[in-house]
């Protein structure tokens, strides 16, 4: 029995919305410890990881919670009574277990939403915590609002593949963010039968259409969502925009936008200044801006950068060229239509989390669909997906309880 299976759902739920509440604040004290380490561990810039907090537990309601768990599930009491049934009038509900959750190194708390939906369906989670402590610190709030947290929910830092690891063979069910072939190693590592939840690269896109083009007042909005989209987080992880697609033939051109685009860039550095760089990076970004530079020289394209290497937006850039995936780095392809668009992403094996577009025009959403994105978004909210949303195609709590067929 787990340690939280005789507590109801909604107590459950009121506990983790309480505490996320408290972490909402930035001058709860906790979150004024860890904020400092976590900058510290990821190199990013306070304002950013104050931004992250914010989104994260702000975003952590009982409403959203039990929302999620009704279109999931049915019923926000299905593992209290197994009376109630949500459709399934075959079978029982009960929690898959033991869960372990393996978070990534650079988004911010990324392990918090599953571990969250785990213990809403009253499963024991241990969570490879990372070396800032955040997720260790959460789950105390956690413990204060409900004491059978203290036991359901323990965070740990552990080196993979070390002697301080757990024994992945002793869960049920193994969450895990990561590269493809981290992911391959760890699956590799768990006993058969058990439930594997993995979370490989993935990369998210923009598409601006000529309808905006028209308007310079409503392409600066694009433009300033586009760049927050860009900035936050160095422009790591699958939530980043990685690759920008703009209409060719209107008002405004393809170069007129990239330059609002680097305008709205600027300000955002204000608003999120530039965390910590390594000279790999910074090469990196000179040597793409050079290039550029030279292309245009000769009539194709144009380069918006300064000599800083601290941005650098590439306006007609070669589709056959990949995405250049720098910290505040972005290539804009200019295309005809979704197609092109969808032609580029094939070509570059770019997977998709999400697509933000900058209108709900029919061939936009059926293109952005074909290219296989999990999650459609506005311009300036593609780092600010719903907990409710599911992630990289994937339920959100359904994955953590069994189905025990009810046949006597």
């Amino acid at each position: 029995m787990t340690a939280l299976a005789q507590t109801p759902v909604r107590k459950i739920v009121r506990a983790i919305s309480d505490a996320a509440e408290r972490w909402s604040d930035a001058d709860f004290p906790p979150r004024v410890r860890v904020t400092d380490r976590i900058a510290e561990r990821t190199g990013y810039s306070v304002p950013v990881v104050e931004y992250a907090l914010d989104r994260l537990f702000l975003s952590i309601t009982a409403n959203e919670l039990e929302a999620t768990i009704r279109g999931e599930l049915g019923s926000v009491e299905i593992l209290d009574d197994f009376a109630v049934r949500a459709g399934r009038p075959d079978a029982y509900a009960a929690p898959v277990g033991s869960v372990c959750v393996i978070s990534s190194r650079t988004t911010i708390g990324v392990a918090i939403v599953p571990a969250v939906f785990a213990l809403c369906a009253k499963c024991d989670v241990v969570v490879k915590d990372r070396e800032d402590s955040l997720v260790r610190a959460f789950f105390d709030s956690l413990a204060e609002e409900l004491e059978p947290f203290a036991k359901a929910a323990r965070a740990n830092v552990w080196s993979s593949g070390g002697n301080d690891a757990p024994d992945l063979t002793a869960f049920e069910a193994v969450v895990a963010f990561g590269a493809d072939d981290t992911l391959s190693a760890i699956a590799s590592r768990m006993r058969s039968g058990a439930r594997f939840i993995g979370y490989g690269s993935r990369a998210s896109a923009g598409y601006v259409a000529r309808e905006v083009l028209s308007d310079r007042t409503a392409a600066a909005a694009i433009a300033r969502g586009a760049a927050r989209d860009l900035v936050l987080y160095e422009s790591e992880g699958c939530l980043s925009l990685h690759v920008l697609f703009v209409e060719r033939n209107a008002a405004l051109s393809v170069q007129d936008f990239g330059a609002l685009f680097a305008a709205a860039l600027e300000e955002a550095n204000v608003e999120f200044p530039i965390g910590r760089r390594d000279e790999g990076a910074i090469a990196a970004i000179s040597h793409l801006r050079n290039v550029a530079a030279f292309r245009a020289a000769g009539g194709n394209g144009a380069v918006f950068a300064n000599e800083n290497a601290d941005f650098a937006v590439v306006v007609d850039q070669p589709p056959s060229e990949p995405p250049p995936f720098l910290p505040r780095t972005i290539g804009i392809i200019a295309v005809d239509g979704p197609d092109d668009a969808l032609a580029y992403l094939r070509a570059h094996g770019v997977l998709l989390e999400a697509f933000a577009l900058s209108g709900d025009r029919a061939d936009l959403v059926r293109g952005a669909v074909e290219a296989g994105a999990v999650r459609l978004a506005r311009f300036g909210e593609l780092q600010h997906p719903l907990v409710s949303g599911d992630h990289g195609g994937r339920p959100r709590i359904a994955e953590f309880i069994r189905w025990i067929d009810k046949s006597l």
